[in-house]
């Protein structure tokens, strides 16, 4: 069964008449025979104007050569609504057309809610395409950072998004095992070995060494398992030995956190195997044979700047060894050809912004389309408590760490805050209210409007009343402004979860739930579940439950807890 959406349904059926419309007023002579323009149908701001609007008066005056007041008029004396959603429409304002459903649609909602369960949410929007989500993807020397809990938040629920809207989704680590960056972890470390064994003062700490504990802890762990043996050995046996030993150290920790953080990965994908099956070498082959490579002052070059960046590239090194912009083209080659995925996400740092139209242009020029490549660009987080910036630990050396975050704020807590915002807006994470219990943390009073459904059912289950089928004819008893305006919010989930999808912005998600809440708590506050007449309190109930199970699917989505009591 595909899952049913409501707001689409309704959307498409307003197109449906609006063009009828159209066709009719044209062979009565009130509008000339032309092809009507594309128009938008939306959800107005205020429904006291409308549950949909559409705007074909205001596009399409050019069309039509008509004034748009006009154009309105015409359509909607040609409308018919028998069969439809829909009782009646009217013009508003400059000529928006806006269309009333009847009360039988907010009952459909409900029947789609309780028949669809847990399913309620999901849609066909995605048609089984396969997309890829690399996320996270911390370089494996030290601790993993705010930027890299706000990437793996909004990664996470961008792909529980896309798995709802109908994809088929893998979630994906890039692991950096190999370049520039391990050689300087295995530098770092064996001067923090040496150290251990020979005093600080007799062995230099490189100065562009990883200057955090977390170096400095391994050294000391792996001295504490294999005491001094490595003395004995050169300096290339013992930066090898050391990497051999931080190296799955790290990423058994990473693994840790992010277990702890409820990210789950399906792939890890290692650099390393890039060079070991020769598709860095491919690459280089291919971009050769195009004539998109050249030599210059003993490298070789990529022409980047043929496909949109901004100057050429570095593919080989003088010293012979590819560049991680090779690695990063193999990579992606791999994803796109050989594993055959349609779309690919990353999730990057705004930092990264640069490397966009480079990666994009390479896939070009490998063959490939850049435009299957989506980059999704985060900003900056900064750490707030009781107002002021706040650090919690020098562990990393640079930033404090996802671990040290997820010790004093929940991580139901910490997804909802960092999905709070677009990706695109640097964001403040406040600390003090993150860890609140109160109404005014945001992820606490979505939590408490699901435990207040559930308490209401508790305590009327031990009344003696329990919930049971209710008929459409009941449904239509919810009549108060605060029932419709919490039924109709309710029909928007399968909405706003191919919304989040599409805009690769799972923000709307943690705005959706909230409002819902809300609007939960109005109803709460305004319609008394357990009332003297029968059908009227079955029928409350029955919106409580679907507002309980509407509101367990988004956080759901989310990876956030839905308590039952708090």
């Amino acid at each position: 069964m595909i899952p049913k959406d409501l707001v689409r349904d309704a959307t498409a059926q307003v197109r449906a008449l609006v063009i009828a419309a159209i066709e009719k007023a044209a062979k009565h002579g009130s509008l000339p025979e032309v092809q009507p323009p594309e128009f938008a149908v939306e959800i107005p701001g205020d429904t006291a104007h409308g549950d949909f609007a559409a705007n074909i008066a205001l596009v399409g005056a050019k069309a039509f050569r008509m004034p748009p007041p006009k154009i309105a008029q015409a359509i909607l004396e040609n409308l018919d609504f028998d069969g439809s959603f829909f009782e009646r429409g009217e013009i508003a304002g400059p000529g928006f057309l806006n269309f009333f459903v009847g009360r039988e649609w907010f009952a459909q909602v409900l029947q789609s809610v309780t028949t669809l369960g847990t399913d309620y949410g999901k849609t066909d929007h995605g048609a089984g395409k396969k997309v890829m989500v690399e996320f996270v993807s911390a370089n494996p020397t030290g601790p993993m950072h705010m930027g890299n809990a706000r990437g793996g938040a909004i990664g996470d629920c961008l792909a529980g998004a896309l798995e709802a809207s109908g994809h088929s989704v893998t979630r994906e680590f890039y692991v950096n095992d190999a370049g520039n960056q391990i050689e300087k972890f295995g530098i770092s470390l064996q001067a923090r070995y040496l150290q251990i064994f020979k005093g600080e003062e007799a062995v230099t700490f490189p100065e562009d060494g990883y200057q955090g504990e977390d170096i400095k802890e391994l050294a000391q762990r792996y001295a504490d398992e294999h005491g001094d043996s490595l003395l004995a050995l050169s300096e290339e046996q013992q930066r090898q030995a050391l990497v051999d030993f931080g190296l799955p150290t790290n990423i058994a920790a990473m693994e840790r956190d992010l277990d702890a953080y409820r990210i789950n990965y399906d792939v890890w994908f290692r650099e390393s195997t890039l060079y070991k099956n020769g598709l860095v070498e491919k690459i280089v082959g291919i971009l050769t044979e195009k004539g998109l490579a050249y030599e210059k002052e003993g490298a070789l070059w990529y022409k980047a700047s043929e496909f949109g960046a901004e100057k050429d590239e570095v593919l080989i090194r003088q010293n012979g060894n590819p560049t991680y912009f090779a690695a990063d083209i193999a990579y992606h080659y791999d994803k796109f050809a050989l594993r055959g995925f349609d779309t690919v996400i990353n999730i990057w740092g705004a930092d990264h912004h640069g490397h966009v139209a480079r990666l994009k242009g390479a896939m070009d020029a490998v063959g490939l389309s850049g435009d299957k490549l989506e980059i999704v660009l985060m900003q900056l987080v900064r750490l707030m408590k009781d107002g002021e910036p706040y650090r919690m630990s020098k562990r990393s050396g640079h930033s404090t760490a996802l671990r040290d975050l997820l010790e004093i704020v929940p991580a139901d807590a910490a997804r909802f805050f960092f999905n709070m915002q677009q990706p695109g807006s640097a964001m403040d994470f406040d600390l003090t209210l993150a860890a609140e219990q109160t109404s005014q943390n945001p992820v606490f009073y979505v939590q408490y409007a699901y435990a207040r459904i559930c308490s209401i059912l508790k305590k009327l289950a031990g009344d003696g009343i329990s919930p049971r089928d209710v008929t459409q004819q009941e449904l239509l008893l919810l009549s108060a402004p605060e029932e419709i305006a919490l039924i109709r919010r309710l029909a928007q989930l399968p909405g706003e979860v191919a919304t989040a999808a599409t805009r690769m912005d799972p923000s709307g998600l943690t705005r959706y739930a909230i409002d819902l809440a809300t609007l939960f708590h109005k109803f709460y506050t305004a319609c008394r579940v357990s009332v003297d007449n029968e059908p009227l309190m079955q029928a409350r109930l029955r919106l409580c439950l679907c507002t309980r199970t509407a509101l367990s699917n988004t956080l759901a989505l989310m990876k956030i807890d839905a308590p039952e009591s708090m």
